[in-house]
């Protein structure tokens, strides 16, 4: 949700991959993509963005937090990026999500929305389970 030097994003991007890769993970055996490069997830996220209300928003901890820090400045990026989140969860009709502590609440909000767009327009995105890790 802050902007950054597209050189430094870039190498950014190719670092993750190879710490992705290094940890073990088989592109043979799984889908390995950048997913900036899938328009899907920003549309996704722009509809479920306007089934979501801003007071269901404003009372995530995380946007509470991230505010403050920023001087009471807070961005639309910032309050909307669970909606993104919710996004590329329910993009993949995922089932399970593997999610720490801290990430509860955005899940919570996916289920929401997805129990929210069933409701108006018929079963279509499963509501996703949290698989807590222990770190």
């Amino acid at each position: 949700t802050m902007p950054k030097e597209p050189a430094v994003l870039r190498q950014n991007i190719l670092d993750t991959t190879a710490a992705i890769l290094a940890c073990g993970i088989d592109p043979k055996k799984c889908f390995l993509f950048r997913q900036s490069l899938v328009p899907e997830h920003a549309e996704l996220a722009w509809i479920l963005g306007c089934l979501t209300n801003v007071p269901r928003l404003l009372r995530l901890p995380q946007w509470k937090m991230k505010r403050a820090s920023q001087n009471s400045e807070g961005t639309v990026g910032l309050l909307t990026y669970p909606v993104l989140q919710a996004a590329d969860i329910l993009l993949y009709k995922s089932t399970r999500v593997p999610v720490g502590e801290d990430q509860v609440l955005h899940l919570e909000l996916a289920q929401d929305i997805a129990h929210h767009f069933n409701k108006k327009y018929g079963e279509f995105f499963p509501v996703p389970k949290a698989i807590l890790s222990e770190l």
